[in-house]
């Protein structure tokens, strides 16, 4: 999901141009590199070579913060447990990379399209043609999470690389403010949306190739950041068995390959077993698993995984339990 509201006005930062300008030299992520002047002269690989290199430092950043990462995972799956959403706020490439991760919850893991949200300042059409000002505004962030129904077992995730984008800082302030659970995911140190959230990551991967252009590092360490937020908070809920993705949704000719194939590693069960098994249970991966390893029918694995919140482990050692 992208912002409700379109936004086309520009809202000046406070302080002015001139503050803003001090404010983004003193940025890690903003700084200019003398020793990469002359890139533009260089031979096309050993730009690669050098761009690459660059890449590689950024798991090692992350790395110093999975305590932080791990700690937030842990209070995001036991919000959502009690039925809360994730929902991700940010503007341009953070607000983007934030609806991607949304996006690919349902078909990876069963979610309803409302229980990982992503919005991004200035609405839909920021997805794909940058809309002037809408990064500035805190009342924007806080309009568009009123417009979701904000409620405390939901989780805001503001993403921006420089951690002082106003929209990202206006949703963790106002998410606060109604008792959500909040996350402030950054590439500077000591960011004030770090400050804003009760869990700040701040994951430092130092000045960019390009000066200032944040979609390289930054985004990369947000993506993978935002990959372990969503993905270990799918396994936390029992959305998985094992590494298997469980409660994919065959949407596609695709995904039904794959679904049978999940079945097949869970089990060990033949083809003709494995198709009679998802059609007794209408293509429900995890429900199949259930039928097949605990010698249950359809309805009788549904009733069991409802009773274990899902837990496909817990269903079986139910089954298991004289």
């Amino acid at each position: 999901m992208t912002s409700t509201t379109d936004a086309n006005t520009d809202v000046p930062a406070p302080g002015g141009t001139d503050a803003l300008r001090a404010q983004l030299a003193t940025l890690t992520t903003e700084a200019f590199r003398p020793e990469l002047a002359e890139i533009d002269r260089l031979p096309t690989q050993e730009i690669a070579r050098i761009m690459n290199g660059e890449d590689t430092t950024v798991p090692a950043a992350v790395a110093e913060r999975l305590p932080q990462i791990a700690a937030a995972i842990d209070a995001t799956a036991a919000r959502m447990a009690r039925g809360g959403r994730l929902i991700y706020a940010g503007a341009g490439t953070a607000g983007r990379l934030g609806v991607l991760d949304a996006s690919e919850c349902p078909p990876t893991f069963n979610t309803d399209p409302s229980e990982v949200l992503g919005l991004i300042a200035g609405g839909p059409s920021a997805m794909v043609k940058a809309v002037e000002g809408a990064e500035d505004s805190k009342e924007l962030a806080a309009a568009d999470l009123d417009g979701l129904d904000l409620t405390a077992d939901d989780t805001v995730v503001g993403i921006s690389a420089s951690g002082r984008t106003p929209y990202a800082i206006g949703a963790v302030e106002h998410a606060r403010r109604t008792g959500a659970l909040t996350i402030g995911l950054s590439c500077n140190a000591d960011s004030a949306l770090a400050a804003a959230a009760e869990h700040g990551l701040e994951i430092v991967v130092g000045p960019e190739l390009l000066t200032g252009s944040t979609r390289l590092k930054a985004g990369t360490a947000q993506k993978l950041v935002l990959n372990m937020l969503s993905t270990i908070t799918m396994i936390r809920l029992g959305k998985t068995y094992g590494n298997l993705m469980v409660d994919v949704r065959a949407s596609n000719e695709k995904l039904r390959a794959r679904s049978h194939r999940i079945v097949s590693l869970a089990t060990g069960a033949s083809d003709e077993e494995i198709e009679a098994a998802l059609a007794a249970t209408d293509g429900e991966v995890k429900n199949a698993v259930l039928t097949l390893l605990g010698g249950v029918d359809g309805p009788a694995a549904a009733t069991l995984l409802a009773e274990s919140d899902g837990h496909l482990r817990a269903a079986l050692a139910a089954v298991r339990t004289p």
